[in-house]
This record gives structure tokens, C-alpha cells and sequence, in this order.
């Protein structure tokens, strides 16, 4: 199933999602270190997503793209350390990755509901951005422990060692040799069942419940709007929609890519047929269309992004016309 077509589309994906996150982490990341302020927590929380997005396609697909390309990347070590050291980074990061997604539509929730018109909430002031690092920081530690049966329970296969158990947030398909080496069957679809309820399913619902939620919210705001419009909450509801809808835009590629790959995969460890390897073909390009797509979501909504975009394009544009 895997083409030259399929191969270089991936490659291409890759390189979109490697280039795009890197420019969000830079673009946004400069402005927040200018900002003396600390920066808005809107972006802080963006820049976590994207580095997220960046350290999967550094630490794994990149990995993919040599395998793909026939050459030969495997560890040197025999024993499988240094196996189950990459596969416990795999699953930490692609964690990190879907809770950081979930943690951006709670906190515009959150935002829609602060800027409510009542008297509570029009002059409280903005909350200290050392609980939103913190809150970050959480996640990363959170993560790292539900990755650490990871780090035990991998090993070196054999070159043609092929996946008995796969899991939405490690792997597709053995790379570098590695594979899950759990005591027995059960043992194993125990832990990829739990991870698929607790880890892989539940952000995928809250994150359909949040997104409603802001939709709601907004709802009720523009019903409000025309009777208080001298209210400044009132008058920032037009930016929070235009926001709400990029979030929203973004959620849903999120749940469609990851929706996608958690149907593939379980499909695969729990009903081996004669389509499931092309079920996992589509899982491998689902976990990779919200890495690359995302960064041209985020620049629709984001005014510094924007100009970054038209900036490069009007300097590309000159350096053509000079050549002329």
C-alpha cells in the first residue's frame, strides 16, 4: 500500500507540518518575548500546541521519511534501550499533543465566558500567566507518566518483526525495529484499551462539548449585543467569534485526522481483516494532516501570523522582480 505517490504526499505533509509549526513557535514566540507583559495567554498556549506538532514530526515522522526512503536507521544496541527510550518519547509527545489541542478550546471557553456582560466578571483582572505555566507544565508531567509503560514494555524486534498491538499514540507500524513487547495479549489490549478510553476518546468528546459550548456562548452574547452596546465586553464579542470560528475550524480537523486514526488502528487490534492494512495506511496520513494543516488554520485567525505570511511573500515577490 505504500506507493511512491503515497510516500511523497506523506514527505510532503511532513515538511509543511516541520516548516508551519516552526514558523508559529518563532513568529508567536518572538512577540510574546517582546511583549513585557509576559504575552497573551491565547498565544502561550498556541506556541505549546506547535511545538508539540514540531517535536512529533522531528522525533518521529522525520524517522519515517528515511524508512520510507529505504534507507536503513536502526539501533545500534541490541537490548532494546534504546528502543524503549523512542517509543516512550512517541507516546509522550503525541500525548502532549492531544491534551495541549483539548487545553486551547477549554481556554477559549473559559475567555468567551470571562468577557460575559455581568458586573462579576466586566472589571476582574487578568489572571497571572505563572498558573497558565503552570497548568502547561502539568500536562507535560502528566503525559510523561502515562508514557512510562512505554519505556518498559518495548523492544527490538527482528527486521521482520511486524505489530501485533498498535497504539493512536505511539505507532503505526514497527519503525526502527521497535515494538510493543507486553507479558501477553491481554496484558497489552488492556493497556490499548484503557489508553483508548481515558486518552484517546475522552479529549475527542470534551473537545466536541467545549466547542459547543463556546458556540453557545457566543450565541447568547450577540443576543445581548444590541441592548448593552456601550459595554466594552459587548464590543470584543465580533473579535471572539471571528476567533471562535478559527478555534472551532481547528478542533474539528483535529477530531476528523484523530477520529480517523483511532477508528483505523482499533479496528486493527480488535478486528484483523483483510482491509487492515489499508486501514492503517489512512491511520498513518490521518495522525499527520492535523500536524500539517494546522499552522495554515492558526494563520487565517492570527493577525502576526498573517503579516509574517504577506511579509515573506512581498519580499519573495521582489527578489523575483530584481532578477527580471
Amino acid at each position: 500500500f505504500y506507493s511512491v505517490k503515497t510516500t511523497a504526499f506523506y514527505i510532503m505533509l511532513v515538511m509543511l507540518g516541520i516548516l508551519g509549526n516552526a514558523t508559529v513557535v518563532c513568529v508567536i514566540g518572538k512577540s510574546v518575548i517582546m511583549d513585557r507583559g509576559g504575552g497573551r495567554n491565547s498565544d502561550i498556549i498556541i506556541i505549546n500546541m506547535a511545538l508539540s506538532n514540531l517535536l512529533v514530526s522531528v522525533m518521529r515522522n522525520t524517522l519515517l521519511i528515511i524508512s520510507d526512503m529505504g534507507l536503513e536507521v536502526r539501533p545500534a544496541t541490541s537490548h532494546g534501550l534504546w528502543c524503549q527510550f523512542l517509543m516512550g518519547i512517541w507516546v509522550w509527545l503525541r500525548s502532549v499533543n492531544v491534551w495541549s489541542t483539548l487545553f486551547l478550546s477549554a481556554f477559549h471557553l473559559q475567555t468567551l465566558r470571562r468577557v460575559a456582560p455581568t458586573m462579576g466578571t466586566i472589571n476582574r483582572p487578568r489572571g497571572p500567566p505563572k498558573t497558565l505555566l503552570l497548568s502547561l507544565a502539568l500536562i507535560w508531567l502528566l503525559n510523561y507518566f502515562y508514557s512510562i509503560p512505554a519505556h518498559i514494555f518495548s523492544t527490538n524486534g527482528n527486521m521482520n518483526s511486524t505489530e501485533t498491538l498498535m497504539l493512536v499514540s505511539s505507532t503505526t507500524r514497527p519503525l526502527l525495529g521497535c515494538v510493543w513487547n507486553f507479558p501477553s495479549n491481554r496484558s497489552g489490549l488492556a493497556y490499548a484499551t484503557t489508553s483508548m478510553v481515558i486518552h484517546e476518546t475522552i479529549p475527542i468528546i470534551l473537545m466536541a462539548i467545549t466547542n459547543l459550548s463556546s458556540l453557545y456562548t457566543l450565541y447568547t452574547h450577540g443576543r445581548v449585543r444590541s441592548s448593552v452596546q456601550d459595554a466594552p465586553v459587548i464590543k470584543r464579542v465580533p473579535a471572539e467569534r471571528r476567533a471562535a470560528k478559527v478555534i472551532l475550524a481547528l478542533i474539528m480537523l483535529f477530531i476528523a485526522s484523530w477520529g480517523t486514526s483511532i477508528i483505523s488502528v482499533n479496528y486493527f487490534n480488535y478486528n484483523r481483516g483483510t482491509s487492515a492494512e489499508f486501514l492503517l495506511v489512512i491511520a498513518r496520513f490521518a495522525n499527520i494532516i492535523f500536524i500539517a494543516m494546522s499552522p495554515a488554520v492558526l494563520a487565517v485567525g492570527h493577525r502576526r501570523l498573517r503579516s509574517c505570511i504577506r511579509l515573506c511573500l512581498k519580499k519573495r515577490k521582489r527578489n523575483k522582480t530584481s532578477e527580471l
